[in-house]
């Protein structure tokens, strides 16, 4: 009887990834539901010995089990777009059952974690700190020396929180890993634990993820006694995006409102329930597995450039036409991700822009293609890497509304902590609504902003209007309590500087 794997993850299914399974149950096939191979282009994906077939409706069963099928394209494991990664957080992807604890022992799981509970918690954490990994949710705080001050810190209790609140547009590298993979983020917050004397661990993830939630309550069950005696609970967020700061996050677990703590002190000293926190992101967590394995912290180190180590889960979205996620050492340009390995846009006409970092990243010129992925280089270039997320506009995009939207964006996301991102917010898109009216009458609200109906001064020459809008950013970006009114200004100013033309 032939064996078909299908991909089981969210984009899978809607893409329509039951209704080929079914055709191909009911064609007398043995289905595997597997993990999400990452070429999201080719969605529904249906593995049959390794040889690949995708996009796939159920009228295209027939044709591929009588071996006529036009939508072949391969061995899987081959294919250009899978050899050229360098997969280590996500090397089952595509392997194996999400829910199989045969599949991940198999692979290579728990090991790590029978070796860090065979070492003294400081040895755990030295191999973290010399394998150079960074925070991957954004910050890139270096994840061993959060490690250590929690470590050393005095608390009657010590808590592992994992980020995994990902609302960033254009990235879903977070929600493949729990759907796919969630052993090895449980895994890696066990290690995690370990390595900071903490008993208890939390795992906050957005409403919006319903399957991501259902896969690891699952895989919580199933590895009981792996992780004991530590205690892992998942906590379902209501759907602000501020909860994915850190301190709104922990108010959150709490049954707080969130919303953004002033730090000091910080989590790692003062943070779930007054007490030293690890928090950590999906991916940081995920990675921890492979560089505790024998000889991974060196591995590990030995990938990247400069201070950016290891590998970086990389989301290729928007106008692209190989969308999907691209794991590869830090170093590769701008310009290869999106021309080479994301095939340029999927309209076929010019890219425009290209957004790194989500909602509030810099918008980044073709000219700066040569852009190497790197933390550094990406802040030398006032750009941010984020959570890895990389979203393509073709040439027909207005970079003067997609500024503006970074302003409506804040405003309907603050927590309304503190004045520079609750107001600023506000008055920038009212300052850029005058801009690009030329000064004349502001242009009618967007729903988001009800409030803006009031006429805006008149006097102000454009070149006023636009030094006035830079003294904005910089106070947002410098008076803003969290990285929601801080980072507002990266795609503001990037468009302004970059397509003035689109101003009016």
């Amino acid at each position: 009887m032939t064996t078909v794997r299908i991909p089981d993850d969210a984009l899978a299914l809607a893409c329509g990834a039951d209704r080929v399974a079914a055709a191909f149950e009911a064609a007398g096939c043995t289905i595997e539901r597997v993990s999400s191979w990452g070429m999201h282009w080719l969605e529904p994906l249906a593995e049959i010995g390794g040889q690949g077939f995708g996009p796939l409706t159920p009228a295209d069963v027939p044709a591929v089990l009588a071996g006529t099928s036009s939508k072949a394209i391969g061995p899987i494991a081959s294919h250009p777009w899978i050899a050229s990664q360098q997969r280590l957080t996500f090397a089952r992807a595509g392997r194996t059952r999400p829910l199989s604890l045969a599949d991940y022992q198999e692979s290579g799981g728990w090991q790590a974690l029978t070796r860090a509970r065979g070492m003294a918690p400081a040895e755990v954490v030295a191999e973290v700190i010399a394998s150079g990994l960074r925070g991957r949710g954004g910050a890139g705080f270096p994840a061993g020396i959060k490690w250590q001050t929690v470590a050393n810190a005095r608390g009657a209790e010590k808590y592992v929180v994992c980020n995994a609140d990902e609302g960033d547009s254009g990235t879903f590298a977070d929600r493949i890993l729990m759907e796919g993979d969630p052993f090895q983020l449980l895994e890696g917050i066990a290690i995690a634990a370990q390595a900071v004397g903490a008993q208890v661990g939390y795992i906050y993830v957005r409403s919006e993820y319903p399957h991501a939630i259902a896969k690891l309550e699952a895989a919580i069950a199933l590895a009981e006694n792996r992780l004991a005696p530590l205690h892992i609970e998942v906590r379902v967020g209501a759907g602000a995006y501020v909860c994915g700061e850190e301190t709104s996050l922990l108010n959150s677990i709490e049954g707080k409102r969130g919303e953004v703590r002033a730090k000091p002190p910080l989590p790692a000293l003062e943070g779930l329930f007054g007490c030293p926190t690890v928090v950590n992101n999906v991916l940081t967590l995920a990675a921890i597995p492979h560089i505790l394995s024998p000889g991974g912290a060196e591995l590990y180190a030995r990938l990247g450039i400069d201070r950016s180590k290891g590998t970086m889960p990389i989301q290729l979205a928007g106008n692209v036409q190989h969308g999907g996620l691209y794991e590869t050492a830090f170093g590769i340009t701008l310009g290869e991700l999106v021309n080479e390995i994301g095939g340029g846009t999927a309209s076929g006409r010019p890219v425009k822009a290209v957004q790194v970092g989500g909602p509030l990243g810099a918008y980044i010129h073709p000219s700066q293609f040569h852009l190497p992925f790197d933390y550094e280089a990406f802040a030398a270039a006032d750009a941010l890497i984020g959570h890895g997320g990389v979203t393509v506009f073709d040439d027909t995009a207005d970079m003067g509304r997609m500024a503006r939207f970074a302003f409506q964006f804040c405003a309907a996301e603050s927590c309304g902590k503190c004045t520079p991102c609750r107001i600023g917010a506000v008055r920038g898109a009212e300052l850029l609504d005058r801009i690009m009216a030329g000064g004349a009458a502001m242009t009618d609200a967007v729903e988001a902003l009800p409030q803006m109906h009031n006429a805006p001064k008149q006097g102000r020459s454009r070149d006023q209007d636009l030094q006035l809008l830079h003294d904005l950013c910089e106070t947002m970006q410098f008076g803003s309590l969290c990285a929601l009114g801080g980072f507002t200004p990266y795609p503001v100013r990037s468009a302004l500087k970059h397509w003035p033309e689109d101003f009016g």
